[in-house]
């Protein structure tokens, strides 16, 4: 019922939204979490290999990661997912830059954007306690 019933108003005019939970609902994340664990499972359970989150460490070979890619993103047609793979011994990852070292091992440091600035909350802006907490 949450999922079939979303109504928003943007600009003025009210919209039916057709698919997911609304934005900004407390229930939203929840069912997010709920269906990515199950849509996770079955995708592995389809090809039995591992993956952890999005980030994975794949030692089958670049031909078989792009099957496997590939198959992902058959399971559903409003989940699409994108591919980032290390290039020259380097991959970010979030805030963090994985590093392969020279024995093949991981290492890794900060990351930060072409677009980052350097720039942080306000602690004295209108934001709510709990955002300039986080």
């Amino acid at each position: 019922f949450c999922l079939s019933t979303t109504y928003f108003l943007w600009n003025g005019d009210f919209y039916e939204q057709k698919n997911g939970a609304a934005m900004g609902s407390p229930l939203s994340p929840v069912i997010a979490n709920l269906f990515m664990e199950a849509f996770e499972e079955e995708a592995i359970r389809g090809k039995g290999l591992y993956v952890d989150y999005t980030f994975i460490i794949w030692p089958h070979g670049i031909s078989s990661l792009t099957v496997f890619f590939d198959y992902l993103n058959t399971l559903h047609s409003n989940i699409k997912f994108t591919m980032e793979t290390e290039k020259d011994g380097v991959l970010p990852f979030l805030d963090v830059l994985v590093k392969r070292t020279n024995n093949n091992k991981l290492a890794h440091g900060v990351y930060r954007k072409k677009t980052h600035t350097d720039r942080y909350l306000n602690a004295a802006s209108h934001h709510t306690l709990p955002i300039k907490t986080s």
